[in-house]
């Protein structure tokens, strides 16, 4: 009886462990449980009077819940952030119009030069005017709004979101 308290113990630590790395709330309260059943098993059949199997289930009882209270807070609080690398976090990003001619071109963002497409329709090529605020030209700010692969989808940055 000791080896299967033993065994479940071992076994909670593991899932209180995995409740850190892929949070669901279901590994670690099978954890917690895990881990206070086998306390209990591994010391009933080794002997240990009431008072010692109270006082010790309560003291990992208590550890397992804070763990699972600690470990489900970090993985909400990272639920909310807004991703900080890879081209998730391109989207929102201001850059500056390198090159441009017509739908397409360069444009620098953070430190870095990437192929660029306009994000509006085609609809009013047919009439194209210069002095359209839709145009683009070099040293122009655009705001990033998707990227697919390697190419974003720019559009011209409005006066309150340019830093330039």
């Amino acid at each position: 009886m000791v080896e299967v308290g033993v065994a479940l113990v071992l076994l909670g630590a593991a899932l209180l462990v995995a409740e850190a790395h892929v949070p669901a709330g279901i590994l670690g309260a099978g954890g917690g449980l895990a881990l206070t059943l086998g306390v209990i098993l591994a010391m009933t059949a080794s002997g240990a009077g009431v008072a010692a199997i109270v006082a010790v289930t309560v003291g990992v009882g208590g550890i397992a819940f804070l763990w699972l209270t600690i470990a489900t807070r970090k993985s909400l609080a990272a639920l909310g952030r807004r991703p900080r690398a890879g081209s998730e976090a391109l989207s929102g990003r201001s850059g500056v119009v390198r090159t441009w001619n017509g739908t397409g071109g360069q444009v620098l963002l953070d430190g870095a030069i990437w192929s660029a497409r306009r994000s509006w329709p085609d609809a009013d090529d047919d009439d194209e005017d210069e002095d359209k605020p839709e145009s683009l030209e070099p040293g122009d700010a655009v705001v990033v709004e998707r990227v697919s692969g390697l190419t974003l989808a720019v559009r011209k940055a409005e006066r309150w979101e340019s830093l330039w």
